[in-house]
This record gives C-alpha cells, sequence and structure tokens, in this order.
C-alpha cells in the first residue's frame, strides 16, 4: 500500500458512501438506461482518494450509493 493512503479504512466513515467501479455488463445497462454516453457522466478525479483505493482507472465507470441521513 502506498504511504500516502490512509492507514484505517476509509469506508468504515458513516459519512463516506461506498463505491464500486461498475463490470462492463452494468456499464452498457448503465448507459442504455440512460441514454448517454460516458463522457457525459459526472467526472472524478484519479486523486480522489476512494477512486485511488478501490483502483478505478480513467474510463471506468463508478457507483456511488448514498445513503439518507
Amino acid at each position: 500500500m502506498p504511504q500516502d493512503f490512509p492507514s484505517f479504512n476509509i469506508f468504515k466513515h458513516y459519512l463516506v458512501p461506498k463505491h464500486e467501479v461498475l463490470s462492463p455488463g452494468e456499464r452498457k445497462e448503465v448507459l442504455e438506461k440512460y441514454r448517454v454516453e460516458p463522457y457525459k457522466l459526472p467526472h472524478i478525479k484519479t486523486s480522489d482518494l476512494n477512486v485511488r483505493v478501490i483502483g478505478a482507472k480513467p474510463g471506468d465507470i463508478i457507483k456511488i450509493t448514498r445513503r439518507n441521513l
């Protein structure tokens, strides 16, 4: 694990929503459901710690599941 990663699991904090990279099948499903191209989806920086921890790469679609507080 790189030194700049936190020494604790950031996803266990109650304010951090669940992040997951979509599989190719899920990706296709989402794009068809919303009738959009990938470049029209919101962007998230590759330097975002959550993105780096889950191992997402440019071009991946990330599903963020937020809880209602």
